[in-house]
């Protein structure tokens, strides 16, 4: 057996494990990540690279649509070959050999196997050839393992071989009918591409269609999706899957519909991947979330082990995940060099923005931008709140933007304070708007100092103006 020594030990080289160890050894120390899979994880090769190329052309394609002149230069259809081509090169062509080349010239140690906890500060790694290599921590171990596709216990579902996320995001076909069990991101993210790839898509959305956002945004995607030939059924809910000897799948409704599809994705949360990484040796239970502080350490698992990312389960977004990274790299380094840990709300070494200030955009048509809390998500945390809306179509920006532009802007405020709490919009490219408003609540900027921030003319952020007009000076 060989043994390897390190400051710091990893296990997961996804995006929030790369960054763990990233900012480890910026702070002198050294680091060694362990990966069973493809480096660079979920969101390099079946989650946010793959499957924004996989929408984006098709956006590309309607914007130019809705512009006079524009239009008349375009013919034909969205070439669907070509759409997957392009997001074979965004997943690498499910190659890691760049991301490895990262790690050496990071001077991050790389091992490659499942990793699996067997004592404090100690990680066994077992390769595919079944030889194991031990590390050892000197200072601490993270678990960035990430989550996998939640598969529910529907009769027959496994037995059918559904796609998951994975299979949506890889995949080397267009299937002629897709079914979606589910009405989150993914779901009504995949409904937009495949449709627009030229499948006919049926989504079966038991709790509605984007059901943690602004009830407005998930009636306009409802709309558009619908408006696009997408089949959305609002309250059903499968109870049977079956897969017959043609290759067809047949879904079971609770109403007793039955509807057949080439290929059936499940779309309906994620489990975290905490099976077998060694857990029951420091007495946290296999499979589980794992609670931590507000500096990430994992409840009950010894001063010296750590999770960041969605196995912490505190928000499963990469671009959130990777925030964690930073803090729990910077104050592992803190504490190993016994410097002070700042860990009071928004410092350095705590991950504050996790509560009340996580934006978020799918990429649906209309896009769907958020940060912060939605007005129920407000009212729930017991604030004084006022809701202010605006059709963001009539702002002339968004007017030049596109012929016909529909949209929908709301900011939550805290009365108490006069401060952003939550911000959504809902329109075509909306993307790139959102980071103002993030900035805002995190700066916890007062409203009356808002008005001092002039947006340009004319551009769609002057929405911003015309949010504080209809609040009121």
């Amino acid at each position: 057996m060989t043994i390897f020594e390190y400051d710091v030990v990893v296990i997961g080289a996804g995006p929030v494990g790369e960054n763990v160890a990233d900012r480890v050894v910026r702070g002198g120390l050294t680091a060694a990540i362990v990966e069973r899979e493809l480096v660079g994880g979920e969101c390099s090769y079946w989650a946010c690279m793959p499957t924004k190329a996989l929408l984006r052309s098709a956006s590309a394609l309607r914007a130019v649509r809705q512009l006079p002149g524009a239009r008349e230069a375009v013919t034909g259809d969205l070439d669907a070959a070509a759409v997957l081509g392009r997001r074979d090169s965004f997943a690498s062509h499910w190659q890691d050999d760049g991301q490895v080349a990262w790690l050496a010239s990071a001077g991050i140690a790389l091992h490659r196997g499942q990793g699996r906890i067997s004592s404090a500060r100690v990680v066994d790694v077992t390769g595919v050839d079944g030889v194991t290599t031990t590390l050892t921590a000197r200072h601490a171990v993270v678990v960035a393992t990430g989550s996998s596709a939640l598969v529910p216990d529907i009769p027959g579902l496994r037995e059918s071989s559904p796609w998951s996320s994975r299979e949506a995001a890889s995949a080397s076909s267009v299937p002629g009918r897709l079914a979606i069990i589910g009405g989150g991101v993914v779901a009504a993210e995949m409904a937009t591409a495949f449709t627009a790839l030229g499948s006919a898509v049926t989504v079966l959305a038991r709790d509605g269609l984007l059901p943690s956002a602004e009830p407005f945004a998930g009636e306009l995607v409802t709309e558009s999706l619908r408006e696009a030939g997408v089949s959305v059924r609002l309250g059903a809910e499968a109870v049977a899957v079956d897969r017959d000897g043609s290759g067809a799948v047949q879904v079971e409704t609770a109403s007793g519909e039955r509807i057949e599809a080439d290929e059936v994705l499940v779309a309906v949360g994620r489990t975290p991947n905490t099976q077998d990484i060694g857990l029951d040796r420091v007495g946290l239970a296999p499979g589980a979330w794992l609670a931590v502080d507000d500096t990430l350490r994992v409840v009950g698992g010894g001063e010296w082990l750590y999770a960041a990312g969605d196995v912490n389960r505190r928000v499963l977004l990469t671009h959130q995940g990777k925030y964690q990274a930073r803090a729990v790299g910077d104050v592992i380094v803190a504490r190993a060099k016994g410097e002070e840990v700042e860990d009071g709300r928004w410092g350095r070494h705590v991950a504050t923005a996790d509560e009340r200030a996580v934006p978020q955009v799918v990429f649906t048509d209309p896009e769907i931008a958020s940060v912060g809390l939605t007005a129920a998500a407000a009212e729930a945390a017991g604030l004084r709140i006022r809701v202010v809306d605006y059709d963001l179509g009539a702002v002339a920006g968004a007017s030049l933007h596109a012929d016909g532009y529909r949209g929908h802007a709301r900011m939550v405020v805290d009365e108490d304070r006069k401060v952003i709490v939550g911000c959504t919009l809902a329109g075509p490219d909306v993307a790139e708007l959102i980071h103002a408003a993030t900035i805002a609540i995190v700066g916890e900027v007062p409203l009356d100092r808002l008005w001092h921030a002039v947006p340009a003319y004319p551009t769609v952020s002057e929405v911003w103006l015309r949010l504080l007009e209809t609040y009121g000076r």
